[in-house]
């Protein structure tokens, strides 16, 4: 089982359910922040057309390619939702943010066999490891 920081450092593409329009929200700050050090982001929103500059897609169905990581920027309550949607694009790994925990998801993402990451920050990660996608 890998660590929270070797997925990241594993990932390129990230998917970002919940990503938000709102500058002062983490939904926002910390997408960009991946996004400045490397990472390509998809933002995950219905409703809004693009965020940080790149095209939104409504679901995670939506996406026309591989994705690495799924990160969850929604209340524990949608993250069991979330997780069927990253088990049915065969996501490899899924990442609730700082705060959200869901017993329900985890349980659910182990026995899809993916891995699974909860109440940690990406951003926090990042930097404590390091990390950059730069190429």
């Amino acid at each position: 089982m890998r660590s929270a920081q070797q997925i990241l450092a594993g990932a390129s593409v990230i998917a970002v359910v919940g990503a938000s329009r709102d500058p002062y929200k983490p939904a926002h700050t910390i997408p960009l922040q991946m996004l400045r050090h490397g990472w390509r982001i998809i933002p995950v929103n219905p409703f809004v057309d693009e965020l940080f500059g790149v095209p939104t897609v409504p679901t995670l169905a939506e996406i026309d390619e591989p994705i690495d990581l799924v990160n969850v920027f929604r209340p524990a309550r949608d993250a069991v939702d979330v997780v069927r949607q990253a088990v049915a694009v065969k996501a490899p790994a899924v990442w609730l943010q700082s705060g959200i925990v869901s017993t329900e998801a985890r349980r659910i993402a182990e026995e899809a066999g993916l891995e699974y990451v909860e109440d940690r920050c990406l951003a926090v990660e990042r930097a404590l490891g390091q990390l950059t996608r730069r190429p």
